[in-house]
């Protein structure tokens, strides 16, 4: 760990954030997750941050200056005004570091949910548009065949290609929902960057193989085989039978593959990606056990134990420092002037002789 540095922790559902301040303390938004809106950003030592789970430091490409980072995560001490979508611990430490606020976690969840939604919107959509639009109304299988017919039309074809355009608007949901989980940003490492590119170009390439998959799927599942009126008919009833469905449940599968298809390729894409690039955040080793009792206050308190000895010290208040040694870190490297304080004393202290 270094003065500065981004850190963050796993908890159950998100990941906890903060800014190391190089002597054992970090700058954050302490508490339970429940708790944080009645709680201001705070300067607290380690072990109040990592609660003892595994702490990270996430990397940069860019990034401000340590003292400017620092003098960032003061300047907020005291304040108030959590908040779990524009304002949270990852807003926080972010904008130290770079400036700018910005969370993974929210982009991921809001971008997850939007694409979610609006893919299965175009699903349900393009059921209502098959049973709609051909000779034959309803979702008969008269009605899918016409229908699906009549949408394949608008693009020159006939009912296979209706299933691949009823799929292109799930498909473009997923797309965009996923570029935007994946959008790139000059203040993330190169490996990170080039992990994102790779993602984003095989998302459109998993939409484009969902599509190619579900007309496959269509001519081989079904009693009568090929693309023929009887085969897709057959196809899409087979299709529809894995799930206890008929017909309707046979397109809702075919026009949602493609969708799946580009979500599960690019996400798996970018971080196969970031696997054989050997990227990861970087580990710390604290040297702190935690054990925690959240009965005494609403943040709970913290007993804290080294890993090389018996002893139980305090914890440390916002504006202490936590020794080196408590932290598993040569305390030479951290406070320089220590040994020769102690040794300026020890000469002090020696007895004189009297002069005369």
């Amino acid at each position: 760990m270094a003065r500065g540095d981004h850190l963050y922790v796993h908890c159950i559902g998100y990941t906890h954030h903060g800014i190391d301040c190089g002597d054992g303390t970090v700058i954050h938004h302490p508490g339970k997750l429940d708790r944080k809106i009645y709680v201001a950003i705070a300067r607290t030592s380690m072990a109040l941050f990592s609660f003892g789970k595994q702490v990270f430091i996430k990397k940069y490409g860019r990034c401000n200056l340590p003292g400017v980072v620092i003098q960032r995560a003061k300047s907020q001490l005291g304040q108030p005004g959590y908040n779990l979508f524009d304002n949270n611990c990852e807003h926080f430490a972010t904008w130290c570091k770079t400036g700018k606020k910005g969370s993974e976690q929210v982009t991921r969840a809001t971008s997850t949910a939007t694409g979610s939604i609006g893919s299965g919107a175009a699903v349900a959509g393009g059921i209502g548009v098959v049973s709609a639009t051909g000779a034959a109304v309803g979702l008969s299988g008269a009605g899918i065949m016409s229908g699906l017919a009549t949408v394949g039309r608008v693009v020159g074809g006939g009912a296979v290609a209706g299933i691949n355009v009823l799929g292109a608007a799930p498909a473009l949901a997923t797309t965009a929902a996923m570029n935007e989980v994946l959008k790139d940003n000059e203040s993330l490492s190169k490996a990170e960057r080039e992990a994102r590119v790779v993602g984003r170009t095989m998302t459109t390439a998993g939409a484009v193989a969902g599509s190619v998959a579900a007309t496959g799927a269509i001519s081989a599942a079904g009693s009568v085989a090929g693309l023929s009126a009887a085969g897709i008919t057959s196809g899409l009833a087979a299709i529809g039978g894995t799930v206890g469905g008929g017909m309707v449940a046979g397109v809702a599968i075919t026009t949602a593959a493609p969708a799946v298809a580009a979500a599960v390729v690019g996400y798996g894409a970018y971080r196969a990606w970031r696997w054989l690039s050997n990227y990861q955040d970087t580990q710390v080793d604290t040297g702190l056990e935690i054990e925690v009792d959240t009965s005494t206050s609403k943040l709970g308190t913290c007993s804290l134990k080294l890993n090389t000895c018996t002893s139980k010290p305090e914890l440390l208040t916002s504006e202490q420092k936590t020794p080196a040694s408590k932290l598993g870190t040569s305390s030479k490297k951290l406070h320089p002037p220590r040994k020769r304080l102690e040794a300026l004393r020890s000469e002090l202290n020696r007895p004189r002789k009297k002069l005369g």
